[in-house]
């Protein structure tokens, strides 16, 4: 009777066992290629971005160029550029105003290692661009530039550059989009950029931020970032870049709008003292009026010294530099309503934007 039930015990174990068994190979040929497909997507996709960025590079590296900036043969900076256009005899190159802003002459360090002289054809210290040229046989290569405006959140983009100088010419960084549309101030300049966080340092400036595409899509600028902050670059969107490149590679200055005016902040009290202003202390925004041309649009629609410009059109003025940044959304002979302050009432007013 014990060894009938040893052997029934036995057999029931055996066939647990097996059951067992077979449910986990079930389970495991189930689930385990699933999960093979998700590495091996994982890795594809891995390996279709590292060959896009290698593609990327490969289309526009031999177009950066090291800039490097004298004044009466004393070298005072450097910069990166790069090649955007070319015709029959010259090749073209954007920068930073602020690379070779006080430069009277300026040599270029291609990626062969040659230096050429290039010749400084127009500069903006508002937009922060400047064109550079250089004799076409001297072009390795011309960047292909692409549309900010379709450019998205999180995607890929790379930088090519000379950080500190041209011993690290050609260096390259990668990060992503991290905003489209941001708005910065500095020194009395509202500037649209796009924020990455790829690494932007002295000597990137001027040097274009790349999509996945290869194209240019912003030019990468130092001047827009600060020592306190970790990973924040920031671009002029190659858009805005392309508007002023047409009038600087001509020779011509950028035309903008003029109000005929010059301004104090309305919480500037030191220079409102200094002008013998005062303003309605109510007032929390705002830009004063300490000067006026009698002869410009804005004189002639009834405006005066002392009063408060609160708006153009819907947008508030808060500064000086936020004035200038949407004053300069328009053209040159639009018509903008301006509110204003004048001894604590509100008036508005209709100017045609003028020329200097």
């Amino acid at each position: 009777m014990n060894t009938k039930k040893t052997i029934l015990i036995c057999f029931i174990t055996f066939v647990i066992t097996v059951v067992t068994s077979v449910v986990a190979v079930i389970l495991y040929t189930k689930f385990y290629p699933i999960e093979s497909k998700i590495v091996t997507e994982n890795i594809n996709r891995t390996e279709v971005i590292e060959s896009a960025i290698s593609d990327s590079i490969e289309q526009v590296f031999d177009a950066v160029v090291t800039v490097k900036s004298y004044y009466n043969g004393k070298a005072i900076g450097t910069g990166s550029g790069f090649v955007y256009k070319s015709d029959d005899k010259f090749g073209y190159i954007l920068t930073n105003n602020h690379v070779i802003d006080y430069a009277n002459s300026v040599e270029i360090l291609l990626q062969n290692g040659e230096t050429v002289n290039a010749n400084i054809l127009g500069k903006d210290s508002y937009s922060d661009i400047a064109v550079l040229s250089i004799s076409k046989d001297k072009v390795l290569k011309v960047a292909p530039l692409g549309n900010s405006d379709n450019i998205y959140l999180g995607e890929t983009v790379f930088t090519v550059g000379s950080p500190m100088g041209e011993e690290y010419s050609g260096s390259i960084t990668k990060g992503i989009v991290s905003a489209k549309e941001r708005t910065v101030e500095t020194e009395n300049v509202v500037t649209k950029v796009i924020q990455t966080d790829a690494a932007i340092n002295p000597g990137n400036s001027g040097g274009p931020l790349v999509s996945l595409s290869g194209e240019v899509i912003g030019i990468t600028s130092m001047k827009l970032a600060s020592e306190q902050i970790e990973g924040m670059g920031f671009a002029i969107p190659i858009n805005e870049a392309k508007m002023y490149a047409s009038y600087l590679e001509q020779n011509k200055e950028v035309s903008r709008p003029y109000l005929g005016v010059s301004l104090i902040d309305v919480n500037d009290t030191y220079k409102l003292y200094y002008y013998r202003l005062s303003v309605d202390q109510s007032l929390t925004y705002g830009t004063v009026i300490a000067s006026l041309d009698k002869n410009s649009n804005t004189a002639k629609a009834g405006l005066e010294v002392g009063d408060v410009i609160l708006k153009i059109n819907n947008d508030k003025i808060t500064s000086i530099s936020k004035l200038r940044y949407f004053l300069y959304q328009y053209n040159i002979g639009d018509e903008v309503e301006i509110t204003y302050n004048r001894n604590g009432k509100e008036k508005t007013a209709k100017v045609v934007l003028e020329g200097k």
